[in-house]
């Protein structure tokens, strides 16, 4: 009876060593996500807390951490669609963590291997070597390219220095692994298609590439939007001569003080916030039958993310200055860049601003962020000239679009909103102010 006990014990322990790695809930609507990568391989020795995984799900890209450390074995493709709870991997705690050669293997010099004695004595080891040598590659078989050819007939470069050069080459562990895990696919592509290439070296090839869950999601959002709102662009253009003379003037200082230089998006979300105040209508939604409009500004910041665009959210906006502005963008943009965005980050939103001109744009029609009624998208800057007091001057331009839902903004609120946001731009020092005249200010007129 003992013995059954400790067998029984043993076995549970056994078992309790094997640890399964499920897929963690991103929200509370996401049923099914799809597994991005692995971050390891299978058979790694994982350490606890390690990622080893990134899950896209249709708003954002999580990671999936090791709950303990032990060998991982990997049980879904990359690119598979899973349900959320599913088992992906599993992890054996009990397998002890691999240690690490300090020195390579010295290998040992060719005139100090002893000769093996062979069956047949007829066959010397040089004639035996002769024979398992592979034949030599020929000039014929070089697969080189019209512009690689007129390089070497410009170098003066022969196809037997060429076959000499790479029968040089040595080939290592690494490459013979790449060899043996590329041949298999080669093989099966060429049986689903042979691609037509051109004697001239020009390919034809096709690649097919799953497209990820957010990628979907978004193109889903984006159809929507075109189909079930009445969206409009109305545009603008404004000079930003003094925005640029202030940031000269004050940037060393700001920097100095905050740890970071002064950018143009607090500049021009602090002038949406403004005046989002005076047109309220550009700040609210549909909500079935009903209109809900916000006395917040939550901005979102649309950022360009290595899976996509994402849109993470400034809270309260409104009631922050241009360096606590500047500081949420940094670290929404760092989270961002590191597909360590959560959802927190993106959810709300009220109002939206894109910045196109980082990529060069000079002018687009942005689409909206439902169920965001208006977005503003910001553009390049461009010197132009420009007629100012009666005179042609060449001044720093930028074209700004806003992109609104009839449904809910009327033209006139739209290009008063735009005009508005041009003259905060244009005169920064009313934005102390809430857009008024700094004079009338005082005055209290």
């Amino acid at each position: 009876m003992v013995v059954y006990i400790r067998t029984f014990e043993n076995r549970t322990k056994q078992l309790s060593m094997i640890i399964e790695v499920k897929v963690p809930s991103p929200g509370e609507s996401i049923s099914e996500v799809q597994l991005a990568s692995w971050l390891v391989n299978n058979g790694d020795f994982v350490e606890k807390d390690a990622e080893i995984a990134e899950i896209d799900s249709d708003k954002a890209t999580l990671t999936i951490n090791a709950a303990e450390e032990g060998i991982i074995k990997l049980l879904v493709e990359p690119g598979e669609t899973i349900k959320v709870g599913s088992v992906v991997a599993q992890i054996d705690s009990s397998a002890a963590k691999p240690v690490k050669s300090e020195k390579p293997e010295e290998k040992e010099p060719e005139s100090a291997k002893p000769e093996v004695a062979t069956a047949d004595k007829s066959v010397e080891p040089a004639q035996k070597a002769e024979v398992e040598k592979p034949a030599p590659m020929k000039s014929a078989d070089l697969h080189i390219s019209p512009l690689a050819r007129k390089v070497m007939e410009q170098k003066q470069v022969s196809d037997n220095d060429i076959v000499d050069y790479i029968s040089r080459i040595r080939i290592g562990r690494a490459d013979v692994e790449e060899v043996a895990a590329s041949k298999g696919k080669a093989s099966a592509a060429s049986q689903a298609f042979a691609p037509v290439k051109l004697s001239s070296g020009i390919s034809r090839e096709t690649e097919r590439k799953k497209m990820s869950t957010l990628r979907m999601k978004l193109a889903q959002r984006l159809v929507s939007v075109k189909n079930e709102t009445a969206m409009l662009t109305t545009f603008n253009e404004v000079n930003m001569s003094r925005i640029m003379e202030v940031r000269k003037k004050y940037n060393d200082k700001f920097k100095e003080k905050y740890g970071i230089s002064v950018g143009f998006m607090s500049f021009f979300t602090k002038a949406v916030t403004i005046a989002l105040k005076h047109f309220p209508a550009v700040n609210a939604m549909i909500d079935g039958d009903e209109m809900v409009f916000h006395d917040y500004a939550d901005i979102g910041i649309a950022v360009s993310a290595p899976k996509g665009l994402v849109v993470p959210v400034i809270r309260n906006a409104e009631g922050l200055s241009l360096a606590q502005i500047e500081l949420a963008i940094k670290e929404l943009a760092v989270k961002a860049r590191d597909n360590k965005i959560t959802l927190d980050d993106m959810t709300g939103g009220t109002f939206t601003i894109t910045n196109g001109g980082v990529f060069g744009s000079m002018m687009s029609t942005p689409i909206l962020n439902p169920p965001q009624s208006a977005i503003l998208g910001m553009h390049n800057i461009i010197e132009r000239p420009i007629a100012v007091n009666g005179q042609v001057v060449i001044a720093p331009m930028m074209y700004v679009a806003l992109s609104y839902d009839h449904r809910v903004i009327d033209g006139r609120e739209s290009v008063s909103f735009l005009v508005k946001v041009k003259e905060l731009l244009e005169n920064p020092e009313k934005m102390l102010f809430d857009g008024l005249d700094p004079v009338e200010a005082l005055l209290e007129v």
